[in-house]
């Protein structure tokens, strides 16, 4: 079981002060959401998280140890990274691009086995790609390039899972499996940190939640106590609506009243 800890960290975002610095535990077992509007560094943290970006004070630990320390061969057999866009480097296959996830297990110059490619190709069923193994990459349409992502890192087999948008470009079927796999990671006894710009999935899929404002402020806690519509208001600078679906909290904008409109 592998837990990932910050101890005062403030992440580098450009032109801004240091803002409150994080605290933060993330456990086998949990799915972290991380809320925030364009800018508030949802996605400088994460790759803070990673190790691809180093903090402006602070560090990140993994399993009680400095990640700066660590070898990223290690560091990459534990933590696993779904990057928000991606760049074709070289012309490969979809089952090429998920072996990339073993690299971290094998040696140098070592190729891939038969047991690699069963967990490629497991992953790439699971994220309903597997049709497509061997198309190229550059063929592939933006839903399908995520739910690729996301079997590459299925692939990997970490066990912390930091998600940059995973539900981008995604329909709502695959949304929603999508959604469901991270889950399972966690009922697993993974951890899972996701940003997320749908609200409404991470109230509903996520147990603790990471409110980042524009200005460096954050707030972080379970769920239920982060659901709460004024500060939620104050993070997205709109006004909402409630309601309660299936048990759990739906949040819309609320309709911006006319010029001389009365009531409440």
């Amino acid at each position: 079981m592998s837990r990932l800890e910050t101890q005062g960290l403030v992440i580098d975002v450009p032109q801004r002060g240091d803002g409150r610095a994080l605290d933060l535990l993330l456990e086998p077992g949990q799915v972290w959401g991380v809320l925030g509007p364009n800018g508030a560094g949802k996605t400088t943290l994460l790759h803070t998280l990673a190790g691809l970006r180093a903090p402006r004070r602070g560090e990140v630990r993994l399993d009680g140890r400095p990640l700066s320390a660590l070898a990223r061969r290690r560091v990459a057999r534990q933590l696993g990274l779904v990057f928000q866009e991606r760049l074709d480097g070289f012309p490969a296959t979809v089952r090429e691009t998920a072996l990339i996830g073993r690299h971290p297990w094998l040696s140098p110059w070592q190729m891939e086995g038969g047991e690699d490619l069963r967990l490629a190709e497991a992953a790439l069923a699971r994220l309903d790609v597997g049709h497509l193994a061997d198309r190229l990459v550059n063929t592939l349409s933006g839903g399908e390039r995520q739910r690729l992502a996301i079997a590459t890192v299925l692939t990997q087999a970490p066990r912390i899972w930091l998600a940059d948008e995973p539900t981008n470009h995604l329909d709502l079927h695959h949304q929603t499996a999508v959604m469901a796999l991270l889950a399972e990671q966690a009922g697993a006894g993974h951890a899972v940190m996701m940003c997320l710009h749908d609200l409404n999935l991470a109230a509903r899929w996520c147990d603790h939640l990471l409110l980042l404002y524009p200005d460096g402020e954050a707030c972080w806690g379970p769920r239920d106590a982060m659901l709460v519509p004024s500060a939620l208001e104050r993070l997205y600078g709109q006004r909402l609506a409630t309601a309660e679906v299936d048990g759990a909290p739906v949040f819309v904008p609320a309709r911006r009243r006319a010029r001389g409109s009365e009531g409440p």
